[in-house]
C-alpha cells in the first residue's frame, strides 16, 4: 500500500456534511450583513439625523434590547421550539424591577437581579409545560403571554411606574467610556450565550435535541431536564432584557413589548437560525437585532407610521423563513 490512507466513507460524509452546514451558516450572516450595511448607507443618506451621536447611541441602546431577547430566542429555536411570551415577560419583569426600586429602595443591581429571577420563573414554567407535560412550545408559551400580560396588568394596577431614582437609568443609559452600557451587557450576554452553544456538552445537546428530539433522548441526553434549562436560561435572558428596556425609559411600563416577541423571532431567522431546529448561531442573530433595530429607527426618522413597520418587519420574516426552507432543500438535496 503506498500513500495516505483514505478515511473512512462515514468520516467523509460527516466532514462533508459539516462543511455545507458551515458554509451555509456563512452564506445567511454575510448576506445579513450586507443587508445591514446597505441599509445603514441608505439611512445616512436619507437623514441628516441618522449619524448624530444621540441617534447612534440610541440604536445602540435599541439594538441592546432587541438582541438580549433575541439571543433568549435563537436557544429556543434552535430546540425546535418558539417562545411567543417574550415581551410579556420582559414587560412583567421591568415593571417589577421598577416596583421593588421605588417601593423597597433596592438598589438597580438588586432590581436586575430580581428582574433576571422573574423571567427565569416564567421560563421554568415554560419548560415544564413543553418538556415536561409535552405542551407545543407554542401552546405552552402562548398561554405565558396570555397570564404574564395580564400578571403585569395586575401589579401595576394598569398604570406605569414612576418616580424612579436617576441611578435606575445606569443600565439603559449609562455609558462606558462612551459606549452605552446596554451594549457592554449585550456583549457580554452574546459571548457567553455562543460559547455556552459552541463550547459545552450543554450547547451539543441543546442542537441534537433540535435535530432529533427523539435520537437525543436515545443517545442518552436527559431531554426533559436539558429542554427545561434552555427555557429557564431563555427566561433569565428576558427578564434581564425588560430590566435593560425599562431602565432606558426610567420607568415600569405595563404595556411594554408588546410585538417584541416578532422582532425577537425576526432577528433569529435572519441571522440563520432554522425554525425546523437545530441550527442557530449567535453571531448570526446579533447582525439580525442590528437590522431590525435600524428598521425601527430609521422609519422613525423617516416618519413612516409603526403600523407600516409592522409590515415591514412581517415581510423580512417571509423573507428569512422563505431563505431558510430554500437553504435546507439545497442541503437536503446534496446530502
Amino acid at each position: 500500500m503506498t500513500g495516505v490512507e483514505s478515511p473512512p466513507a462515514g468520516l467523509r460524509v460527516r466532514c462533508r456534511r459539516w462543511l455545507r452546514e458551515h458554509v451555509s451558516y456563512a452564506v445567511s450572516e454575510f448576506t445579513a450583513a450586507t443587508a445591514l450595511v446597505v441599509l445603514f448607507i441608505a439611512l445616512s443618506l436619507a437623514s441628516p439625523h441618522f449619524l448624530t451621536a444621540d441617534n447612534l447611541f440610541n440604536i445602540g441602546s435599541q439594538t441592546a434590547v432587541i438582541a438580549i431577547i433575541a439571543v433568549a430566542q435563537t436557544m429556543v429555536i434552535i430546540t425546535k421550539g418558539i417562545d411567543l411570551s417574550v415581551g410579556a415577560v420582559a414587560a412583567l419583569a421591568g415593571v417589577v424591577g421598577a416596583l421593588v426600586v421605588r417601593d423597597l429602595g433596592f438598589s438597580v443591581w438588586e432590581a436586575a437581579a430580581v428582574a433576571i429571577a422573574v423571567g427565569a420563573a416564567a421560563g421554568l414554567v415554560n419548560g415544564l409545560l413543553v418538556a415536561g407535560a409535552g405542551l407545543p412550545p407554542f401552546i405552552a408559551t402562548l398561554g405565558m403571554m396570555s397570564a404574564g400580560r395580564g400578571l403585569v396588568f395586575i401589579v401595576t394596577g394598569a398604570v406605569g411606574v414612576y418616580s424612579l431614582p436617576e441611578s435606575f437609568q445606569l443600565l439603559g443609559n449609562g455609558e462606558i467610556a462612551g459606549i452605552p452600557f446596554a451594549v457592554v451587557i449585550t456583549a457580554v450576554v452574546a459571548l457567553a450565550a455562543s460559547c455556552l452553544l459552541s463550547q459545552s456538552r450543554f450547547g451539543q445537546y441543546v442542537y441534537a435535541m433540535g435535530s432529533n428530539l427523539e435520537a437525543a433522548r436515545r443517545a442518552g441526553i436527559a431531554v426533559r431536564r436539558n429542554l427545561t434549562a434552555v427555557y429557564v436560561l431563555a427566561g433569565a435572558l428576558v427578564g434581564l432584557g425588560g430590566m435593560v428596556a425599562a431602565s432606558r425609559v426610567n420607568s415600569g411600563q405595563p404595556n411594554y413589548g408588546i410585538g417584541l416577541e416578532l422582532d425577537a423571532i425576526a432577528a433569529a431567522v435572519i441571522g440563520g437560525a432554522s425554525l425546523f431546529g437545530g441550527q442557530g448561531r449567535i453571531a448570526g442573530t446579533l447582525i439580525g437585532a442590528f437590522l431590525i433595530a435600524l428598521v425601527r429607527n430609521g422609519s422613525v426618522l423617516l416618519g413612516i407610521s409603526i403600523h407600516y413597520q409592522q409590515v415591514i418587519v412581517g415581510l423580512i420574516i417571509w423573507a428569512a423563513v422563505y431563505f431558510d426552507q430554500f437553504r435546507r432543500r439545497r442541503l437536503e438535496a446534496r446530502g
